[in-house]
């Protein structure tokens, strides 16, 4: 793909196809710098993280302008890319400040000290699973603007600002002692209508992301940028954790004054997306899909036809079923650990540090080995290590060696596994998924991975109660047998440029053949 200027006082504004198309590895490198390439270093993972956000400054002080839409001829100026790509790395920084304090550990420890239930719990995962279920609606809604930086202006910035509601509810609770459920109840609530809302926004931000990350640099820069976000849970969570445990009014205002700071962090993090290049989902046709020889048809009957794309549906199958299994025991690893073997928040919170330590280390390996092998490989090799990981909980306890050494071992072990699966199930979508549709496709397997996974977390709920079923113990062994009947899919799954699973194994075994003595094969196959 060639990169050509455009005027400076424009803002771009692109389409899908100008952008996924395959580019020159000499273009690749020049996105990333000014520099003459042969004193660019090939290894862009390797980049110092402070390096990205220091140098936002030049290309993103200019204003913002409105958005023009234009032909699709025109591309994408490489200073645009470099800018945009620089600014979605800062903004992970902050909008996981806001995630990390409105869910996860932090959450789960404020419904804990509220006394709720597993089955409360459960739900608490599954509200936000079920949301994305509508996701196939936010992609129409999306692609029928003109600005996905509007539209997901307009989702996101309400839903950040009203878990400020909580935050009042909070601090009401601690002056006006009332029944500890409703808190919970409102807590429920209002997770429901901020993940509805963030659920209606999210495919049209991986669509965006879609068209700014050149194809060959997605591995890359999404190792790269989840490894700045790692960075973030590695340093913020457990300070954050420390507040809410040591603050004078309890863990309960603690947690209200974190939720504070959280909003705040994603009220700028929203704000670093006007650095962003806009895109016009109408310059690839928008609402309409249209070939040269087929009659326009409604985004709604799209989204349907992803249905009918085997490869994609293959995908979805295990995704659907891989996600079941995942949520069936993930969500109840941190309750299992504040309540079954009663850790302080601090312990965990510093667990949840190590996690995301193992992140940063690993996605920069997992992004190069996916750009190099494919996702699919990487997928089946690491979903198999995920499934053993609900068994090696079984061996956790109260003593010290389970606290200082079992405890983080596995949770390093979880943050480098999952690095890889959130990494490449990302990357594989936007392999698979048709260019001109790639909203509905994100839609769509946000929607079924939704679907099944609140289906999972809800089931594990009630399992996790059930004393015929052996409580948690039982749901994790039951979880471990359910990821690996889930891999079985995805071995069909077909993804450009990616590996087969039998060269692979066979060029990375040794050549034991060469260092032993010969065998005649078949001399002896004739006896």
């Amino acid at each position: 793909m060639l990169i050509e200027d455009v005027a400076p006082q424009k803002s771009p504004v692109l389409s899908v196809q100008e952008v996924l198309e395959p580019i020159p590895e000499a273009e690749v490198l020049e996105i990333y710098s000014d520099a003459p390439l042969p004193h660019i270093t090939r290894d862009i993972a390797s980049t110092e993280v402070l390096e990205i956000c220091a140098d936002l400054s030049p290309p993103l002080t200019s204003t913002v302008p409105d958005i023009a839409p234009i032909s699709r001829s025109t591309k994408l100026p490489k200073k645009a890319i470099r800018s945009s790509l620089k600014a979605s790395t800062c903004d992970s920084v902050f909008s996981t400040l806001f995630a990390g304090t409105t869910g996860d550990v932090l959450l789960s420890n404020f419904m804990v000290g509220l006394g709720a239930t597993s089955i409360e719990i459960g739900l608490l995962s599954a509200i936000a699973m079920v949301a994305n279920f509508l996701q196939p609606i936010g992609a129409y809604l999306a692609d029928r603007t003109t600005s996905r930086r509007r539209f997901s202006l307009q989702l996101f910035l309400p839903s950040r600002l009203l878990w400020l509601i909580l935050v009042v509810g909070i601090f009401w609770f601690g002056t006006h002692p009332t029944e500890s459920h409703h808190l919970v109840q409102w807590t429920l609530a209002l997770v429901l209508v901020t993940h509805i809302l963030g659920a209606l926004g999210s495919p049209s931000w991986v669509s965006w992301m879609a068209v700014l990350v050149p194809q060959r640099l997605r591995g890359r820069y999404f190792g790269l940028r989840n490894s700045v976000s790692s960075l973030t849970n590695l340093i913020g969570i457990p300070l954050l954790g420390l507040i809410v445990s040591t603050w004078g009014g309890g863990t309960l205002q603690g947690y209200g004054v974190v939720l504070m700071l959280g909003v705040l962090a994603g009220l700028i993090s929203l704000g670093i997306q006007f650095f962003k290049a806009d895109v016009n989902p109408q310059a690839v046709g928008g609402e309409f899909v249209v070939s040269p020889n087929s009659t326009r048809q409604p985004q709604w009957l799209a989204a349907l036809s992803v249905l009918k794309n085997p490869n994609y549906f293959r995908f979805l199958v295990y995704y659907g079923l891989f996600m079941f299994s995942v949520s069936l025991s993930a969500p109840f690893f941190n309750v299992y650990m504040l309540k079954d073997l009663g850790l302080d928040v601090s312990w965990v919170t510093i667990y949840s540090s190590l996690v995301a330590g193992a992140n940063l280390v690993m996605l920069v390996v997992w992004g190069k080995l996916a750009d190099r092998i494919g996702n699919r490989p990487v997928l089946v090799v690491v979903g198999i290590l995920i499934a053993t990981i609900p068994l090696l909980w079984l061996g956790a306890g109260t003593d010290s060696i389970s606290v200082l050494v079992w405890l983080p071992l596995l949770h390093l072990l979880m943050g480098g596994a999952w690095s890889a699966m959130d990494l490449c199930n990302n990357n594989i979508q936007m392999a698979i998924a048709p260019a001109h549709q790639s909203s509905s496709y994100f839609a769509m397997a946000a929607a079924v991975g939704g679907l099944f996974g609140a289906l999972g977390t809800t089931a594990g709920g009630f399992l996790a109660q059930s004393a015929w079923f052996g409580g948690l113990p039982g749901l994790f062994a039951l979880s471990a047998v359910l990821r690996l009947v889930a891999l079985l899919p995805l071995m069909f799954v077909r993804e450009p440029r990616s590996r087969s699973l039998e060269t692979l194994f066979s060029r990375s075994l040794p050549r034991l053949a060469d260092k032993t003595p010969k065998l005649n094969i078949s001399r002896v196959g004739n006896r």
